[in-house]
């Protein structure tokens, strides 16, 4: 009986290439717990004979090593990004706007893949591929690490621009997330048009300066 390596392998990939496939992604969004910002994905496709050492999810990595795979990712794989916006994730619910980017970064690819391996329970609608659902696909299936890496690194160079027209939320260093200094500012500086308002800390800010308004 085979047994699969620790941490992230290619045997997904292997398998579904072996049965005819000739190009397979890997995808993964981040970004889904932020009161800030958009929810970005990343669509991934690997050369099989050139995959980068140290892939894994991007959780697991120190901000320099991400960096530096996204980097060498960006070298040797073909790569998309994508985005729904905050108004999107305030219409539709944040569940379905990570889906919404994460088929946005599969349809952006330069050619549909054969097959897309998606971390999460979920595939998300109207993909332009068929799917394959990965519960912690980022630890497991290097496709989806690569997807998770890109994503990051996108996203967080994303929140670091938007850091500089709208200083003192710390985006820079939280990324949108709920962080005490991030909270602080929303208190005293208030909403800014890149807050989920849909979120309950922005909702009830927003309900709170209303009721003091009227």
């Amino acid at each position: 009986m085979s047994t699969i390596a620790h941490g992230p392998h290619f045997q997904f990939e292997t398998e579904a290439l072996a049965a005819g496939a000739l190009r397979v992604a890997g995808v993964d969004e981040v970004g889904r717990g932020p009161l800030a910002g958009p929810v970005t994905a990343a669509a991934v496709i690997l050369d099989p004979e050139r995959i980068p050492e140290g892939l894994n999810d991007s959780k697991a990595l120190t901000a320099k090593r991400r960096a530096a795979l996204h980097d060498a990712i960006v070298e040797v794989a073909e790569i998309s990004v994508a985005h729904a916006s905050v108004e999107e994730i305030d219409e539709i619910n944040i569940l379905r706007a990570a889906q919404l980017a994460m088929t946005r970064a599969l349809e952006s690819l330069s050619r549909p893949p054969c097959l897309a391996l998606v971390d999460g329970n979920l595939l998300p609608r109207d993909m332009p591929c068929e799917g394959h659902a990965i519960v912690k696909g980022d630890a497991v299936c290097l496709s989806i690490s690569a997807a998770s890496i890109v994503a990051k690194i996108r996203r967080d160079r994303l929140m670091w621009d938007l850091a500089q027209q709208y200083p003192g939320y710390g985006w820079e260093t939280n990324a949108g997330y709920g962080s005490k200094s991030h909270m602080a500012a929303l208190e005293n500086l208030g909403v800014t048009p890149h807050h989920r308002r849909s979120f309950k800390p922005v909702h009830n800010i927003l309900y709170q300066e209303k009721n003091v308004t009227d």
